[in-house]
């Protein structure tokens, strides 16, 4: 029972954790812009590969993210301490009122426009998997001990891809119903959640590095011999 409680937390965690930062509400406007003039199977399948791609790219960083770690060096504290200080960014941007201007907007839905296939670019990356969800993916690897908590880790990132299906498939409805200020107040809100994850991850990182025993014993024999 315990065991499932714990991958039931993961997953659940995984999912929380990851539906801010991918965000696909807020995606949906810009998704409808960048397949204008497409008809709704198009509009489907480049939702799908799009969302496919995700999972690839986010299990990719998962699953190597140990890898990652060790060849540079990084600690799981420091990944906490980047990851939180990324994240916390990302979330004041999403709540500071940024007028972005209309002219470069235009060319960059131009310039999607112009390209055959948007799913990988700039849809799945980096509109759907982008540095905020792959930190908070590398961040993931310091709750795996074993497989089974990869598995449910993937399995709630396969849960945020079919979310995000579901919402890019029906953003034209969607859109329509909340309107321009219904997506604006959801952005808000998500990047207040996602700016309050990220100071969290920051004080568990300084907490980790803080009770570390080693330095704890460092800082020991330091005062005892001064």
């Amino acid at each position: 029972m315990s065991d499932f409680l714990h991958l039931w937390g993961i997953y659940l965690g995984t999912l929380i954790g990851l539906l801010p930062i991918i965000n696909p509400l807020s995606a949906g406007p810009t998704f409808l812009a960048i397949t204008e003039g497409d008809s709704e199977e198009r509009r489907r399948q480049q939702a799908l590969k799009g969302s496919f791609y995700m999972v690839a790219i986010l299990v990719s960083f998962l699953i190597g993210g140990t890898f990652i770690m060790n060849f540079f060096g990084i600690s799981i504290p420091g990944l906490r301490i980047a990851g939180g200080i990324l994240l916390t960014g990302i979330g004041m941007g999403m709540l500071a009122t940024q007028k972005a201007s209309a002219e470069t907007d235009a060319e960059q839905q131009e310039a999607a426009r112009r390209k055959v296939d948007i799913s990988f670019s700039p849809l799945a990356m980096p509109m759907l998997s982008g540095p905020g969800s792959i930190a908070v993916t590398l961040g993931f690897t310091s709750l795996a001990t074993n497989w089974f908590d990869y598995v449910a880790i993937i399995a709630g990132i396969v849960t945020v891809a079919l979310i995000t299906y579901t919402v890019l498939r029906l953003s034209s409805r969607l859109v329509g119903l909340i309107g321009p200020v219904g997506v604006n107040a959801m952005t808000k809100i998500m990047g207040f959640l996602i700016m309050s994850m990220g100071v969290q991850f920051v004080v568990n990182g300084i907490l980790a590095i803080a009770t570390d025993p080693e330095l704890l014993r460092g800082i020991k024999t330091v005062l005892t011999h001064g």
